[in-house]
């Protein structure tokens, strides 16, 4: 999420109930956190003009939070102006209707209303978080917010500097660096391979009607998806969506995405940076959310690379050899791409040993698979951790939100144990033998790794840059 625009300075009074609010929220989940998550009542709610919500109703506290979601995001961005989606996210508290930004920021400000915004690479999402007293206002100015911001230029021109400000400190930060070379070659010419906040020239070329032709493109009542948790029932949000999103458009004005093709084959790419360490990104082909094995290289990923402490990556790469602090992985399903990466730090000399512990780890568990008691502590950790998402009605709302986006029902959360409980030794160990190809990983480093040649981690060609600038 984005909060770069203006902020006043808060009274003392303000800052009093801001913090209270603060306090508030992390406990509002009270009741529910009595409940299992699997018995959670969630009831679908459809306003008059045909608006849906997901609701949880819990009214131990006078607070509510609300999320929604548009198809959408920084995939949308046309050439030439790419972070356009990612200014907007910046913009939306910087006035809207008839309020310029500061009167609108004090306003919400005043009332301890909580606005947030972020742009995804497939969709635009934002959430409230008000008291229920405030409710009403919070929702007029949200709903000012989406049909009519004001995108004044002053505003646009102090987001545009804070964005810009933004992109040269993350030119800075190798981590980044290599996220962001990553993307680029490995889907060279697709919405994906752009850095979700533009290039500093893109941010430069945005105007403001381009802001405001995003929002009337994206925003609409087609595919929106909205959640909420608190102290609000059923007739009272039905009519709260329309007032919220029933004036939007019918339709979104999306333009066509394709299939993301891989552009390079497995690879390394050093990048020149003059840092103590070496950062590496890895990835290769993974499932999507719809993927009928998802679940399984949901739970395979934990045992490789997503579980903390526990992941054989962690033990083989740090704890045995004492190569790197860290060293993880992660499922990265998008709409239209299904992405496993991952990443180690590490210092310049030890760079090529770690990549080659990394290949050997994956293929011991491609060929073998994990152990039963892999597996057994991997699922015990998976469903008993599961409550944790459920301890504060943001986090309620937010996987609501995207058990929407992700259309998986309004069910899965009581199926979902059983779910991963379900997935057997042999269901792990043909997914990993199909899943897990460390033959085919695409490596960006960011630093002055030491050694590492193409003789040492691939046989394939390894190209040497300089770090890009601006």
């Amino acid at each position: 999420m984005l909060h770069i625009g203006y902020r006043r300075r808060c009274s003392v009074p303000t800052l009093l109930v801001s913090l209270l609010l603060a306090i508030l929220c992390s406990f509002t989940a009270g009741s529910l956190l009595s409940t299992p998550a699997q018995a959670m009542n969630i009831q679908k709610v459809v306003s008059p003009k045909g608006i849906e919500a997901w609701l949880v109703e819990d009214h131990t506290l006078p607070l509510i939070a609300l999320q929604f979601g548009f198809p959408g995001g920084t995939s949308q961005d046309m050439a030439g102006k790419e972070g356009v989606a990612y200014f907007v996210s910046g913009m939306m508290d910087e006035g809207a209707g008839d309020i310029e930004s500061e009167a609108f920021q004090e306003r919400l400000e005043s009332l301890a209303i909580d606005f947030s915004f972020d742009a995804g690479r497939d969709a635009f999402t934002g959430g409230i978080k008000t008291l229920t007293k405030n409710r009403d206002e919070a929702f007029r100015l949200l709903k000012l917010a989406l049909t009519a911001p004001r995108m004044d230029a002053d505003a646009v021109e102090r987001v545009r500097e804070q964005i810009s400000s933004s992109i040269k400190m993350d030119d800075e930060d190798p981590e980044k660096l290599a996220s962001a070379a990553w993307f680029k070659r490995v889907f060279d010419g697709h919405p994906y391979a752009n850095p979700p906040k533009g290039t500093f020239d893109s941010v430069q070329s945005i105007k403001p009607q381009d802001l405001k032709d995003f929002v009337r493109a994206t925003f609409s009542r087609q595919r929106l998806n909205v959640s909420v948790v608190g102290d609000i029932n059923a007739e009272e949000l039905s009519k709260a969506l329309d007032t919220v999103f029933g004036d939007l458009p019918e339709k979104a004005q999306l333009r066509s995405v394709p299939e993301a093709e891989w552009r390079v084959p497995p690879s390394s790419q050093v990048i020149h940076l003059a840092v103590p360490q070496s950062v590496v990104t890895f990835g290769q082909p993974g499932p999507k959310r719809k993927d009928a094995d998802f679940t399984a290289a949901y739970i395979l990923n934990y045992i490789i690379g997503g579980g903390g402490f526990s992941s054989t990556l962690m033990q083989e790469v740090r704890e045995k050899r004492g190569l790197a602090y860290s060293v993880y992985t992660y499922l990265y399903p998008l709409d239209r791409a299904g992405i496993l990466l991952g990443g180690v730090a590490t210092k310049n000399e030890a760079v090529s040993q770690s990549i080659n512990v990394i290949r050997e780890e994956l293929g011991r568990i491609a060929t073998n698979g994990p152990s039963p008691k892999e597996l057994d502590d991997a699922k015990r950790y998976l469903t008993g951790s599961y409550a944790l998402r459920f301890d504060s009605s943001v986090k309620i709302a937010n996987t609501l939100l995207w058990l929407q986006i992700e259309d998986l029902g309004i069910d899965y959360i009581a199926k979902r144990n059983a779910i991963v409980d379900a997935v057997t030794l042999d269901d792990i160990k043909r997914v990993a033998a199909k899943m897990i190809q460390p033959g085919n990983l695409v490596i960006t480093v960011v630093g002055q790794p030491v050694g590492l040649v193409p003789g040492d981690t691939t046989a394939v060609p390894m190209a040497v840059v300089p770090a890009p600038r601006g």
